[in-house]
């Protein structure tokens, strides 16, 4: 078995380690969505720390799929312009710069988590947001942005966005594209029957509702180099088991549909399409789903939830129950997690993976 600090080849491209940085949302951007020293700073530090990959926080591919005003985005050649820095050090310091490409759907333009997180009004500053069907919308606190029903022309904006947002990301540097279908966002919200209850193409049939996921990646795959490679973030399960919902057998049988399309690693994290759903939470909570998809799918798989010590990290990928380790809180707490593992799980070797400017400090 491989360990947490072995080499991990997707296609052409090889990330130094199995540690991945997990997009984790930060709100710092200006209303046009392009990143700041924030950004810079924020992911760079992960690189330096030790990551293989380093991904974005999710990264909007339209204005109206922000979750947020804050959000960062890629709808437009200066988004691709102004993230090509970010990507170019995150490369210098041996990561791989990965970007989450986004639609937040009827989870849009809201506030950010620290101002309460509730909807805004159109003229508030907020604007009109999509989702599969209004009725099954999980209702917030407070008023909501108008909402309305996707139709064929909403549907087919979407797709050409992530399209147009692969190719921008490609010019901006990026190595690794990832469709985030998670979390109660656009693409998830068409996957679950809890919040899609359309009766077209796009709604009822397992093949219905996960159609515009494929049309999705498929798109993206079209735009994206064959030597790059693709992943998709799903929720492996809505953790809703007192009603029809997505769960984890449905998963298995996506990521072996999205392995035929060109899918190389399939990011399992949960939940997020409604509030009722029930977490368990805890060490490793999630990885469970991350090896049922890994087995029954035969597709890489990443796992990511409650790691945050390098021997358990090194324990998922030696046990043989994922790929790739996702660290996103541990991250925030500790950017330099990379480097403490490769002490703690490789310490004869532990200089030679420190970046040179810091390595008088690796023996204490």
């Amino acid at each position: 078995m491989a360990d947490l600090l072995a080499p991990l080849s997707l296609r052409d491209v090889t990330c130094p380690n199995r540690i991945a940085v997990s997009p984790m949302c930060q709100y710092s951007c200006a209303p046009d969505g392009l990143p700041t020293e924030w950004h810079r700073v924020h992911l760079g530090s992960r690189a330096v720390g030790g990551a293989g990959i380093v991904m974005t926080e999710a990264t909007a591919v339209d204005p109206v799929g922000r979750i947020t005003p804050h959000d960062l985005g890629i709808w437009s050649d200066d988004h691709a312009a102004a993230l090509e820095p970010i990507t170019d050090f995150v490369r210098d310091q041996g990561a791989v710069p990965a970007i989450q490409l986004a639609h937040a759907g009827h989870k849009a333009s809201k506030k950010r988590p620290w101002e309460g997180n509730v909807p805004i009004r159109p003229d508030d500053g907020g604007w009109e947001v999509i989702s599969p069907s209004s009725e099954a919308y999980p209702p917030f606190d407070g008023d909501r942005p108008a909402m309305r029903t996707a139709n064929g022309d909403d549907i087919q904006d979407v797709i050409d966005a992530y399209s147009d947002a692969a190719e921008r990301s490609l010019a901006a540097g990026f190595e690794i594209a990832e469709v985030h279908a998670a979390h109660g966002y656009l693409l998830h919200e068409f996957l679950s029957p809890v919040t899609n209850r359309r009766t077209d193409d796009y709604g009822g049939c397992f093949e219905n509702r996960t159609r515009l996921l494929r049309d999705v990646v498929a798109a993206v795959r079209d735009v994206w180099p064959d030597e790059k490679p693709i992943f998709v973030r799903i929720s492996g399960t809505d953790w809703l088991d007192d009603r029809e919902s997505w769960d984890v057998d449905q998963s298995v049988r996506l990521a072996a549909v999205l392995a035929d399309l060109g899918v190389d690693l399939i990011d399992v994290s949960s939940g997020g399409i409604h509030p009722d759903q029930t977490v368990s939470g805890g060490p490793n909570f999630q990885v469970p789903l991350a090896e049922r998809v890994r087995e029954g799918a035969d597709v890489a798989v990443g796992a990511v939830g409650g790691v945050t010590e390098p021997e358990q990290a090194d324990a998922l990928v030696r046990n043989g129950r994922t790929d790739l380790v996702l660290v996103g809180r541990e991250f925030l707490r500790d950017p330099y997690f990379g480097l403490h593992a490769s002490v703690e799980c490789d310490p004869e070797a532990a200089v030679e993976r420190w970046p040179v400017q810091y390595r008088r400090a690796v023996r204490r």
